[in-house]
Protein backbone atom coordinates (compact mmCIF):
# COMPACT_ATOMS: atom_id res chain seq x y z
CA UNK A 1 0.00 0.00 0.00
CA UNK A 2 1.34 3.41 -0.99
CA UNK A 3 1.33 6.10 1.63
CA UNK A 4 0.44 9.63 0.52
CA UNK A 5 3.29 12.07 0.42
CA UNK A 6 3.33 14.75 3.09
CA UNK A 7 1.64 17.91 1.86
CA UNK A 8 4.86 19.92 1.59
CA UNK A 9 6.44 17.37 -0.79
CA UNK A 10 3.48 16.94 -3.15
CA UNK A 11 4.02 18.34 -6.63
CA UNK A 12 2.18 21.60 -7.25
CA UNK A 13 -1.02 21.32 -9.24
CA UNK A 14 -0.97 23.52 -12.33
CA UNK A 15 -3.48 26.36 -12.11
CA UNK A 16 -5.78 27.06 -14.99
CA UNK A 17 -4.82 30.15 -16.93
CA UNK A 18 -6.83 33.06 -15.58
CA UNK A 19 -7.23 36.43 -17.20
CA UNK A 20 -5.52 39.14 -15.19
CA UNK A 21 -7.76 40.92 -12.71
CA UNK A 22 -8.67 44.44 -13.76
CA UNK A 23 -7.14 47.07 -11.50
CA UNK A 24 -9.59 49.08 -9.42
CA UNK A 25 -10.57 52.40 -10.94
CA UNK A 26 -8.42 55.37 -9.98
CA UNK A 27 -10.02 57.45 -7.25
CA UNK A 28 -11.21 60.85 -8.41
CA UNK A 29 -9.46 63.92 -7.04
CA UNK A 30 -12.58 66.04 -7.52
CA UNK A 31 -16.29 65.63 -8.20
CA UNK A 32 -15.78 66.75 -11.80
CA UNK A 33 -13.47 63.76 -12.44
CA UNK A 34 -15.86 61.20 -11.00
CA UNK A 35 -17.60 59.09 -13.65
CA UNK A 36 -18.14 55.81 -11.77
CA UNK A 37 -19.26 55.16 -8.22
CA UNK A 38 -16.08 53.20 -7.53
CA UNK A 39 -14.02 56.32 -8.26
CA UNK A 40 -15.48 58.04 -5.19
CA UNK A 41 -13.22 58.17 -2.15
CA UNK A 42 -14.32 55.52 0.39
CA UNK A 43 -16.47 53.66 -2.15
CA UNK A 44 -15.45 50.17 -3.18
CA UNK A 45 -17.32 47.50 -5.13
CA UNK A 46 -19.60 46.52 -2.24
CA UNK A 47 -20.86 50.01 -1.35
CA UNK A 48 -21.12 50.87 -5.06
CA UNK A 49 -23.37 47.82 -5.47
CA UNK A 50 -25.44 48.98 -2.50
CA UNK A 51 -25.86 52.41 -4.08
CA UNK A 52 -26.91 50.85 -7.38
CA UNK A 53 -29.39 48.65 -5.51
CA UNK A 54 -31.17 51.77 -4.25
CA UNK A 55 -31.13 53.48 -7.64
CA UNK A 56 -27.94 55.56 -7.57
CA UNK A 57 -26.28 54.83 -10.90
CA UNK A 58 -23.96 57.82 -11.28
CA UNK A 59 -21.91 59.75 -8.71
CA UNK A 60 -23.52 63.03 -9.76
CA UNK A 61 -26.80 61.84 -8.23
CA UNK A 62 -25.13 62.07 -4.81
CA UNK A 63 -24.68 65.83 -5.13
CA UNK A 64 -28.40 66.29 -4.49
CA UNK A 65 -28.96 63.23 -2.31
CA UNK A 66 -29.66 63.09 1.41
CA UNK A 67 -27.26 60.60 3.00
CA UNK A 68 -29.74 59.56 5.71
CA UNK A 69 -32.42 58.91 3.08
CA UNK A 70 -29.95 56.73 1.16
CA UNK A 71 -29.10 54.84 4.35
CA UNK A 72 -32.78 54.22 5.14
CA UNK A 73 -33.44 53.17 1.53
CA UNK A 74 -30.63 50.62 1.77
CA UNK A 75 -32.09 49.22 4.99
CA UNK A 76 -35.48 48.97 3.28
CA UNK A 77 -34.04 47.34 0.14
CA UNK A 78 -32.01 44.75 2.04
CA UNK A 79 -34.44 44.19 4.89
CA UNK A 80 -31.49 44.50 7.26
CA UNK A 81 -30.16 47.04 9.71
CA UNK A 82 -27.05 48.65 8.27
CA UNK A 83 -23.96 49.57 10.22
CA UNK A 84 -23.98 53.30 11.01
CA UNK A 85 -20.57 53.53 9.34
CA UNK A 86 -22.42 53.05 6.04
CA UNK A 87 -24.19 56.35 6.76
CA UNK A 88 -20.80 57.94 7.44
CA UNK A 89 -19.64 56.65 4.06
CA UNK A 90 -22.73 58.02 2.31
CA UNK A 91 -22.19 61.38 4.03
CA UNK A 92 -18.58 61.44 2.82
CA UNK A 93 -19.61 60.59 -0.75
CA UNK A 94 -22.38 63.21 -0.85
CA UNK A 95 -20.07 65.86 0.59
CA UNK A 96 -17.37 65.04 -1.97
CA UNK A 97 -19.84 65.27 -4.86
CA UNK A 98 -20.96 68.67 -3.56
CA UNK A 99 -17.39 69.90 -3.90
CA UNK A 100 -15.97 68.99 -0.50
CA UNK A 101 -12.47 67.58 -0.12
CA UNK A 102 -11.85 63.86 -0.12
CA UNK A 103 -11.99 62.85 3.53
CA UNK A 104 -12.11 59.40 5.13
CA UNK A 105 -15.58 58.20 6.09
CA UNK A 106 -14.70 58.23 9.80
CA UNK A 107 -14.26 62.01 9.59
CA UNK A 108 -18.08 62.13 9.40
CA UNK A 109 -18.78 59.96 12.45
CA UNK A 110 -18.99 62.83 14.96
CA UNK A 111 -21.24 64.83 12.63
CA UNK A 112 -23.49 61.79 12.10
CA UNK A 113 -23.81 61.24 15.84
CA UNK A 114 -24.58 64.92 16.41
CA UNK A 115 -27.18 65.12 13.62
CA UNK A 116 -28.81 61.69 13.87
CA UNK A 117 -28.03 60.32 17.31
CA UNK A 118 -27.95 56.58 17.80
CA UNK A 119 -29.18 54.62 14.79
Amino acid sequence: MLMPLPRHTRPAMPQAARPPKAPPPRKAASADECERLEQLPNIGPSIAADLRLIGVQHPQALAEADALALYRALEQATGKRQDPCVLDTFMAACDFMRGGPARPWWAFTAERKLRHGVL
